[in-house]
C-alpha cells in the first residue's frame, strides 16, 4: 500500500514537472518575443506583456520547485517539510510584481499625459496573436494533465496561463486600436495589463500571508475532512479540528471521541483510518494527528490531578486489602473520577447473587476515596 502510494505521488511529482518545464520554455520564448518586437515596434501594451510573461516565467519556477520538492522528507532542522521556503519565495514575488505593475502603469501614464503615442506595427499584432495561441494551448495542455492526476496546483497554473492569454487579447485590441486612429489605446492597454498583473501579486502575496499566518484550508475543505472523520466506523462525534497550510500542503490535527471502553489497540486502529481517510478526502493534507478521547473533553469534568495507576494501584490495596487472585484492574478516567472494571477467574463465579454482592462490597469500601467512580466486577480470567 505504501509503496503503491510512493509511486502515484512519485508519478504526480513528474508529470507536473513536465507540465511546468514546458510552460517555463513557453513563457521564456514569449517574454523575449514580447519585449523585443514591443521595444521595436513602440508598443508600450506588448512591452508590459512581456513583463507579465516574466512574471509567468517566475510562478513557474515556483510551481517546478513545489513539485521537485512535494516528497522530500523533513529534516532535523525542518520536522514539517520545506514547504514554508516556497511561501516565503511566493510572497517575495508577489512584492516584486506589486512594484513591477506599479512601475508599468506609471510609465503609460507618464506616456499618455506627455501626448506622446507612438502607432505600433504589425510585428505588435502577429507577436500578441502568437501569444493569445500559444497561451491558450498552455492552458488545454496543463489541464488535461490535472485532471489526469488530479492536481490542485496544476489546475490553478492552468487558470493561470489562460488569464494570460485574456491579457493579450487586451493588448491585441489596444494595438489594432492604436494601428485604426486611436493611439491612446495602446497606452490604456499597458495600464490594464499592469492592473492584472498587479492582482496577480496581490493574489500571490496575500496567499502567501496568509499560510505564514498558519490560516486554516478552504471552508468547503475543512467540511470534506469532517466529513471524511465521522465516515470512520467507531467515531462517536469530532471536535477542535484545526488545519494549516505550509506551502502547497497542509497538516491537520483533531480530537475525535470513541467508546471510553474501548481497547488501547482499537482506538489506536481507529486513529490510523482517520488518518488515511483524511488524506484521501483532502488532498493538501499529508501531515495528520489524531488525539483519541474517551469523552468530549470541552465539555466533560477534567481528569487534571487524577493519580496514575502505580498510585491508584496502591490505593485500591489499602481499601481492598482482602481482594482474591488472581485477577486484573481496569481503569477508566471518565468525568473527573476513575472508574474501576475488575475481572476474576471464571470459576470463581458461582451464582449472580454472589457477584452483585461482591461489586457491592468493592463499592462500599471505595466510597471514601473521592477520587474513584464506579465499580464493576467481571468473570473470565484466564486462571493460567
Amino acid at each position: 500500500m505504501a509503496t503503491q502510494q510512493h509511486d502515484v505521488l512519485a508519478e504526480r511529482s513528474r508529470a507536473s514537472q513536465r507540465v511546468t518545464v514546458v510552460g517555463a520554455l513557453v513563457n521564456l520564448l514569449l517574454s523575449a518575443l514580447k519585449l523585443v518586437i514591443g521595444w521595436m515596434d513602440s508598443s508600450a501594451a506588448l512591452v508590459a506583456d512581456g513583463i507579465h510573461s516574466l512574471s509567468d516565467l517566475a510562478s513557474d519556477a515556483l510551481v517546478w520547485f513545489a513539485a521537485r520538492h512535494a516528497g522530500e522528507a523533513p529534516d532535523e532542522e525542518h520536522p514539517y517539510g520545506h514547504g514554508r521556503f516556497e511561501t516565503a519565495a511566493t510572497l517575495g514575488l508577489g512584492i516584486l510584481l506589486g512594484v513591477v505593475a506599479l512601475g508599468i502603469v506609471w510609465d503609460a501614464v507618464q506616456r499618455a499625459a506627455s501626448g506622446e503615442h507612438p502607432v505600433p506595427g504589425m510585428l505588435a499584432i502577429y507577436a500578441a496573436l502568437i501569444s493569445i495561441v500559444s497561451k491558450e494551448a498552455l492552458y488545454w495542455y496543463t489541464i488535461v494533465v490535472a485532471r489526469r492526476v488530479n492536481s490542485e496546483m496544476l489546475r490553478a497554473n492552468a487558470w493561470h496561463h489562460r488569464s494570460d492569454a485574456i491579457s493579450s487579447v487586451v493588448v491585441l485590441l489596444g494595438i489594432a486600436g492604436a494601428m485604426a486612429g486611436w493611439p491612446y489605446l495602446d497606452s490604456l492597454a499597458a495600464v490594464i495589463v499592469g492592473i492584472m498583473v498587479a492582482k496577480i501579486g496581490w493574489d500571490l502575496g496575500w496567499e502567501a500571508m496568509q499560510e505564514l499566518v498558519d490560516a486554516a484550508l478552504d471552508p468547503e475543505q475543512v467540511q470534506a475532512a469532517q466529513a471524511a472523520i465521522l465516515s470512520v466506523d467507531g467515531v462517536r462525534s469530532v471536535h477542535m479540528l484545526r488545519t494549516r497550510r505550509h506551502g502547497h500542503r497542509a497538516a491537520a490535527d483533531v480530537h475525535v471521541q470513541v467508546d471510553p471502553k474501548l481497547s488501547v489497540s482499537e482506538g489506536h486502529m481507529i486513529s490510523q483510518v482517520v488518518e488515511e481517510r483524511l488524506k484521501e478526502a483532502v488532498e493538501a493534507i499529508n501531515d495528520v494527528t489524531v488525539h483519541i478521547d474517551p469523552e468530549d473533553d470541552e465539555t466533560a469534568r477534567p481528569c487534571r490531578n487524577l493519580p496514575l495507576r502505580a498510585e491508584a494501584l496502591g490505593r485500591l490495596q489499602t481499601v481492598w486489602p482482602a481482594l482474591p487472585g488472581p485477577h486484573k484492574i481496569v481503569l477508566h478516567y471518565l468525568a473527573g473520577k476513575i472508574d474501576v472494571d475488575v475481572e476474576f477467574a471464571l470459576e470463581r463465579c458461582a451464582d449472580p447473587g454472589e457477584a452483585q454482592a461482591l461489586q457491592q462490597q468493592l463499592q462500599e469500601a471505595l466510597e471514601p476515596e473521592a477520587e474513584f467512580g464506579k465499580v464493576r466486577v467481571f468473570f473470565g480470567l484466564d486462571a493460567q
